[in-house]
């Protein structure tokens, strides 16, 4: 059933005859003091809220070229869920050849690339090995709040670097 709001009936307009002694608003009362006792209702929080961003554009280096000879370079990954990285592990392909499991993964998270109408594993598993690395690399910085380096100190000489936390795989980290 369709709801429509109701129509509040047209305010009559005010004429020398009719209500020329009467003013068109009404004046704004005067304050008053505020009621002891609790406020009437919860504090309204009035801080803009920060938006979390689940997806993130890239460009491949080479590209994916599909059957008809078109390059996609361009496209867009979401963040991984608890269920992506599960899912792929009761594929047979991944329990035959645990290196698969990049490959399953990033089809699933990656949600467009170029024009190609939808992206699957197979169409990660015919990238260039390039474009592959590319994308393991990507999907662990997004995964990882955007990096996963950590700034470390030498014991010996103090001096400043940084290390690769990652797992080795997909999955891994």
């Amino acid at each position: 059933m369709r709801r429509s709001a109701a129509k509040a009936p047209a305010a009559a307009p005010q004429t020398a005859a009719a209500g020329a002694d009467f003013p068109r608003s009404a004046p704004a009362a005067a304050p008053t003091e505020a009621p002891a006792g609790p406020p009437a209702g919860p504090p309204v929080d009035n801080a803009p809220r920060q938006q979390m961003q689940t997806e993130f554009p890239f460009e491949l280096p080479r590209g994916y070229v599909d059957e008809s000879g078109t390059v996609h370079r361009d496209g867009v990954m979401r963040l991984s869920t608890a269920r992506d990285e599960l899912i792929p592990l009761r594929d047979v392909r991944v329990q035959e050849n645990p290196a698969y499991l990049s490959v399953v993964l990033l089809g699933r998270v990656i949600t467009r690339l170029g024009t190609l109408a939808m992206v699957h594993d197979g169409i990660v598993e015919n990238m260039f090995a390039s474009d592959l690395a590319f994308l393991q690399d990507f999907y662990r910085q997004i995964n990882a709040e955007g990096h996963t380096r950590a700034a470390v100190e030498c014991p010996h000489c103090s001096e400043p670097f940084e290390v690769e936390l990652g797992g080795s795989r997909l999955g891994e980290s």
